[in-house]
């Protein structure tokens, strides 16, 4: 794993639940697939997008395994660790690298913890991962999260920590990226809102949804090109969806899933309680917002 890795578009993966409840096997990988051929610059499982607090232990290892399987070294992974101890974070971590992860992402544990406790707790962590190590700091999505003062700290003293999960806007993130420095890659999330104002920010790649995955890797090779307008002009053909789906983190994952799911050519979306239910409102400003999206090509 050299840090050139750590850079452009890594789709995260949407679950998936056949009409029994269980993880659809074909859906995630078809999904997989569709993320490759679109030019994605790696893959991300098991996040806020993976439902992951959804899934039990084994289903966590399952999709994982699969996301691994499916891509087979053809792009790098990362892997989205969720966990309330420090031993399960790592013992996670370690099958992460032992399945041919690239890099791991830590969530904090859903117990409150203080700053100074979530610092130790990620430092730990991260000292005993295998793979090199992103915290992922989403205080509005999650509910706890460290100050830029807290995370300079942490890339200072565990130099396993080479990388950041944002879910910042560009001004915030340029302001951390300004702390953290050119060692620290930053990938920030968002749904890839503000896109090329990231990139503008000092970001080294996003970490969106599935469902408009190619349209954002193109807005990420024109930008990376020099191609400014150009990227500026791709990303305002996105902007309205981006909107409509990230007003929550429920938003995105009724109707971000749904889009994935048209343009994989899967059939109904089952739900996973508890979640957004779609209204003939939000169906139709969905379909209003994606419609010039075509199916993946698979």
């Amino acid at each position: 794993m050299t840090e050139a890795a750590f850079h452009g578009v890594y789709p995260m993966l949407y679950a998936f639940f056949r009409a029994d409840g269980r993880l659809d096997r074909e859906a995630m990988r078809r999904q997989v697939e569709a993320c490759v051929k679109a030019g994605a610059h790696g893959i991300a499982a098991l996040g806020l997008a993976t439902e992951v607090e959804k899934l039990a232990r084994e289903e966590r290892h399952e999709v994982m395994e699969w996301c691994l399987a499916d891509v087979a070294g053809r792009l790098p992974v990362a892997i989205t660790v969720f966990g309330e101890s420090e031993r399960e974070q790592i013992d996670f971590a370690k099958a992460a690298a032992d399945l041919g992860a690239s890099w791991v992402i830590l969530q904090p544990p859903r117990r409150r913890l203080e700053e100074a406790e979530l610092v130790r707790f990620f430092g730990a962590v991260a000292d005993a991962s295998p793979l090199p190590v992103a915290i992922q700091n989403a205080p509005q999505y999650i509910g706890t999260g460290l100050s830029d003062e807290a995370l300079v700290r942490l890339s200072r003293e565990h130099p396993n920590l080479r990388l950041l999960k944002g879910e910042s806007p560009a001004l915030e993130i340029a302001r951390t990226h300004a702390l953290l420095g050119p060692d620290v890659a930053i990938f920030n999330g968002r749904g890839g809102l503000e896109l090329t104002d990231v990139l503008r920010a000092g970001c080294a790649g996003v970490i969106p949804g599935s469902e408009c995955c190619d349209v954002q890797v193109k807005v990420y090779e024109a930008f990376r090109a020099g191609r400014e307008e150009e990227a500026d002009r791709l990303y305002a053909s996105i902007l309205p969806l981006i909107v409509f789906l990230l007003q929550s983190l429920p938003r995105l994952l009724c109707y971000g899933k749904r889009i994935a799911a048209r343009r994989l050519g899967l059939g109904p979306v089952v739900d996973r309680e508890p979640c957004e239910r779609p209204t003939p409102l939000g169906l139709a400003c969905m379909e209003r917002w994606s419609r010039d999206l075509p199916p993946f090509p698979l």
